[in-house]
C-alpha cells in the first residue's frame, strides 16, 4: 500500500480506536473533563452521547487507561445482554465469581467486592459504550446496582456512553427514575474546520517516521465538507485520498485527489 511511500510506520488514518491517535478538540476536552470530574465526586450516573463515528469508544478507552491505581473499572462493550447476562459480565470484568445463576446470588457477590473495594479506599466505576442498545429491562437492573451504597457514598459509579438515542430512551416516563440519578450529561459535538486540520497534522505526525505528507488548504476545505467533522468519516476520507496520490506517484494532497477520493 501507500505506507512506505509516505514514510509511515503505519497507516494514520485506520478505523481501529488506538489512544496513542487520541485527538482531544474541545468538545473531547470538555467530555473528558465530566468525567474526571464525576470520578472525584464518586455518586450518581454519568451520560455521553455523541454521533456515530465523533470517537465515544476512543474516549472511552483513553480514560480507562488513565486511571489510576486506585480504581477500579469494568468497561462493557455494546451490551446486548439481559439483566442476568450484565450482571454476569460485570463480575466477570471486576474478576469475581459469575457462576452464580441467580441475579440475587450475583448482586450479592458484587456487592461483598465493592464493600472490599471500599474498605481498600479504592473507586470502581462501570462503563458502558454503545448503551443505546440497552433494553429497558436492563436499564432498571443498573438502576438497581446504584442502590449499592454505604450509609455515606455509593458504592459503584456507572457512566453510559452512547448514540444521541441514548438520551431519548432516559427521557422516557418509564425510566424517571435512572434519568433522575444522572448528575453529569455531556454531547461530543463534531470538529470544526480547524479541528479537522488539526486532528489531520496530529495523525499524520504520530505515523510519520520521515518528513510528514503535505495537504492543501483546498484538501482540507474538501474533508471537512464531505466528513462533517466527524473523525471516522475524517480518517476515511484521508485514507483513500492517500491511496489516490500513491496512485499517481504524488506527496502532497491537493484539494482535487481529496475530491477524487
Amino acid at each position: 500500500m501507500y505506507k512506505n511511500f509516505f514514510a509511515f510506520r503505519e497507516r494514520p488514518f485506520k478505523l481501529v480506536p488506538d489512544p496513542e491517535y487520541y485527538y482531544l478538540s474541545k468538545s473531547h476536552e470538555e467530555a473528558m473533563a465530566h468525567l474526571t470530574y464525576a470520578l472525584s465526586q464518586g455518586d450518581g450516573f454519568v451520560e455521553i452521547t455523541g454521533e456515530v463515528g465523533t470517537g465515544k469508544t476512543m474516549m472511552c478507552r483513553v480514560f480507562l487507561e488513565n486511571l489510576d491505581e486506585q480504581t477500579e473499572a469494568a468497561y462493557i462493550f455494546n451490551p446486548r445482554l439481559s439483566p442476568r447476562q450484565l450482571l454476569k459480565t460485570i463480575n466477570a470484568e471486576f474478576g469475581i465469581s459469575a457462576d452464580a445463576d441467580d441475579s440475587k446470588d450475583l448482586i450479592d457477590t458484587l456487592n461483598e467486592y465493592l464493600i472490599r473495594k471500599r474498605v481498600e479506599g479504592k473507586k470502581v466505576i462501570l462503563l458502558i459504550d454503545e448503551a443505546q442498545n440497552l433494553p429497558r429491562n436492563v436499564m432498571e437492573q443498573l438502576r438497581l446496582l446504584s442502590n449499592l451504597e454505604t450509609s455515606k457514598s455509593k458504592l459503584l459509579q456507572i457512566i453510559l456512553v452512547g448514540q444521541p438515542e441514548l438520551g431519548e430512551t432516559l427521557d422516557t416516563y418509564e425510566l424517571r427514575q435512572l434519568s433522575q440519578r444522572i448528575t453529569l450529561s455531556c454531547h461530543l459535538s463534531p470538529l470544526t474546520f480547524t479541528e479537522v486540520r488539526e486532528y489531520i497534522e496530529h495523525r499524520i505526525h504520530v505515523a510519520a517516521k520521515g518528513s510528514p505528507v503535505h495537504f492543501s488548504p483546498g484538501a482540507y476545505r474538501r474533508i471537512s465538507r464531505y466528513s462533517g467533522g466527524i473523525p471516522r468519516l475524517i480518517n476515511i476520507a484521508c485514507d483513500r485520498a492517500l491511496l489516490t496520490a500513491f496512485g499517481r506517484n504524488q506527496k502532497k494532497i491537493t484539494g482535487r485527489i481529496a475530491r477524487k477520493a
